[in-house]
């Protein structure tokens, strides 16, 4: 990451995590009685649990270990926990005027109103985190049908598998690898693509666990594509990229390839390369030169902004991902207004775009409003 973007987006991001922290201590704190050793042993866990995520993270990047996976993994439910806690008590707060005013609450009862609610908040929360772990277990393959009006050879239908946001890391297993490889090798696609955001960021965990040598398709000698998503740029360029590219996986970098029947496929630099790393990328109409247009052009780009320049470019069909579909309710209504397709298919003109949920998880390990999957679009080439 420049120093520019440094500069503006670790104290946003610091300052919006001690905030919530500061406020849902407090919330906990007022709720435990004055007596005992309570309030000093809350104090002592909350901390422990507040501290895990950062402190897991900024250990990885040098001194990676199976206690640096540990705390990351273990922080990564505190910000679940922040989330939904900080929900269910902001709206309380906002009820409480209306309910002290009705005599609901009142002197005599406010501490025992105050203990009751943290307890229901972190109850409430805690089943919230449980089933959206258990969400994540479970990944679907998600199947899509288009037709596309072109010759592509003596191909007259094609299968691609996309797999977008797998985000290895230091709370990947290989299980977790195995059960992507197991699930694209019962799909038998005539091709595979990855969607960028291969790996989570910091890439010293991933080499020390070797996580994509447990990473097997079929077609994977030369029937796999890839892109760079903006957490290859952010965990730093030089080294993500050449560790992908050692297991084989080609990624495409502002170039086309030309696969099965003559498609052309696109792989665009994420967008986010100038901002982390200065890589600027090249203008869809100049990669598009470079193509044959009366093939079937399919683009792939991990963050799915500007549609309109795809579509008035005559794209048959963009892949993406990045969007995550929210992961977790109700991050799903933020990515709505952000992204004119934040998920699923939508077409326009003659130009399909589909963004994937993605396969994998950034930061808590929950979903919730969204499952873990890949992608599996049946074209029908027709004249």
């Amino acid at each position: 990451m420049n120093r520019k973007s440094m500069v503006i987006f670790f104290p946003i991001v610091f300052s919006v995590y001690f905030l919530v922290n500061i406020y849902l201590f407090i919330k906990g704190f007022r709720a435990i009685p004055k007596t005992g050793y309570g309030k000093i042993i809350y104090t002592i866990i909350f901390i422990l649990f507040a501290l895990s995520f950062l402190a897991g993270k900024i250990a990885e990047r040098n001194h990676s270990s199976p206690l640096t996976d540990f705390l990351s993994f273990a922080g990564s439910f505190w910000l679940a926990f922040m989330l939904y806690a900080f929900l269910f008590l902001l709206v309380t707060d906002i009820l409480s005027p209306f309910l002290k005013l009705t005599g609901l609450i009142n002197s005599g009862n406010i501490q025992s109103f105050r203990k009751w609610l943290f307890i229901f908040a972190v109850a409430l929360s805690s089943l919230l985190i449980l089933a959206g772990y258990l969400n994540t277990l479970t990944p679907v393959v998600r199947h899509y049908n288009i037709s596309i009006n072109k010759k592509a050879g003596d191909y007259k239908t094609y299968k691609i598998a996309a797999v977008s946001d797998i985000h290895l890391g230091s709370n990947t297993n290989i299980r977790f690898i195995k059960k992507l490889s197991d699930i694209l090798t019962r799909v038998k696609p005539d091709a595979v693509f990855l969607l960028g955001d291969i790996v989570d960021g910091e890439i010293v965990p991933v080499i020390r666990k070797d996580l994509l040598k447990h990473f097997t398709c079929p077609r994977c000698n030369d029937g796999l594509l890839a892109i760079t998503g903006n957490h290859e740029f952010i965990g730093g360029a030089s080294i993500t990229i050449p560790y992908i590219e050692s297991k084989g996986i080609k990624i495409l970098k502002d170039e086309v390839a030309v696969i099965d029947g003559g498609i052309q496929v696109i792989g665009r630099i994420d967008r986010d390369g100038f901002r982390y790393n200065s890589y600027r990328r090249a203008p869809l109409a100049e990669l598009i030169e470079k193509t044959d247009t009366s093939k079937p052009l399919i683009v792939l780009d991990h963050q799915p902004v500007n549609l309109d320049e795809a579509a008035n470019a005559g794209i048959d069909l963009q892949l993406s991902g990045h969007t995550h579909r929210g992961q977790m309710w109700p991050l799903n209504y933020i990515t709505e207004k952000v992204y004119e397709n934040s998920y699923g298919i939508m077409k326009k003109g003659k130009t399909y775009f589909i963004v994937s949920s993605g396969y994998g998880l950034w930061g808590p390990r929950v979903r919730l409003g969204s499952k873990p999957e890949i992608v599996v679009v049946d074209i029908v080439f027709e004249n």
